[in-house]
């Protein structure tokens, strides 16, 4: 099913697609994972990406293999953030959660010494900066 290609072409996430279709996120979910959806799922899919039923029953995707992942300035981006040309998500949300984990553990320090507090603001804008990234490798669907 390419219900997850569909949903990114028009720069949805699954919560936003949940919403417009009227199902539950864990639908969308197990839909993508591979699961059989009920005619009615789909119908309410095919309603929310404007296409229709067939559609939404085809295995594949016809996408452009030459396709550039992503404009320039993005993959710079990203490599200032991580030092990776096209880093995966799951690095990057790793990435973000340890950056304001260890931000807001130095920001608490930084009630005792004012060189903590400004590590501790250093380490949460880089923890904004890669959400940053993460928001714009979902917009353009580089993943």
């Amino acid at each position: 099913m390419i219900l997850k290609q569909l949903r990114l072409s028009k720069h949805l996430t699954q919560a936003q697609l949940a919403t417009m279709s009227g199902l539950n996120i864990r639908t969308i979910q197990r839909i993508e994972q591979g699961h059989t959806p009920s005619l009615e799922s789909l119908k309410c899919l095919a309603a929310a990406l404007d296409t229709d039923i067939n559609t939404l029953q085809q295995e594949s995707f016809m996408t452009n293999k030459h396709a550039s992942p992503g404009p320039l300035w993005l993959r710079v981006w990203f490599f200032l953030g991580t030092f990776q040309s096209q880093p995966d998500r799951p690095l990057l949300i790793r990435l973000e959660r340890i950056l304001h984990g260890v931000g807001l553990l130095f920001c608490l320090l930084g009630l005792i010494s004012e060189a903590a507090l400004v590590g501790g603001l250093l380490l949460l804008i880089n923890g904004y900066f890669i959400s940053y990234c993460k928001y714009m490798g979902d917009k353009f669907a580089i993943w």
